[in-house]
């Protein structure tokens, strides 16, 4: 089930090392109609803080960690493997996801979520 979502939410991730990672958002408008994604690309970023230099983990519709898969529906879809989180170490972290496109020849891009993430040590090995 997706998390609908308007720019500007904050929602925090919680990742478990050695498992699989997915969590759908639902993009949608103040009047709860999806915003239609075709055309649009996606990145998210997890760092130790804001100010941090060092990316943590990098998730983006070219490394297909993000999937628009029904991009009229505004559906936007993270994906990290079990074996991409068993290699994290860290305990907390910060997140931002953005979207991009190209409206009137000017890239325009939107901040549509951020929040904390936590990375819970997996136990079963």
């Amino acid at each position: 089930m997706a998390t609908t979502l308007a720019a500007g939410s904050k929602y925090d991730l919680v990742m478990v090392q050695g498992a699989t990672f997915e969590k759908a958002f639902e993009w949608k408008d103040a009047t709860k109609v999806a915003i239609n994604l075709t055309g649009y690309t996606a990145r998210l970023q997890i760092r130790s803080d804001t100010d941090s230099s060092t990316t943590l983990l990098e998730l983006t519709t070219e490394n297909g960690r993000i999937t628009l898969n029904d991009p009229t529906a505004g559906v936007i879809q993270l994906y990290v493997s079990a074996a991409d989180t068993a290699a994290l170490t860290f305990n907390t972290g910060v997140y931002d996801l953005e979207l991009q496109h190209i409206a009137s020849g000017r890239t325009i891009v939107d901040n549509i979520v951020y929040g904390n993430v936590s990375l819970r040590k997996n136990v079963t090995r």
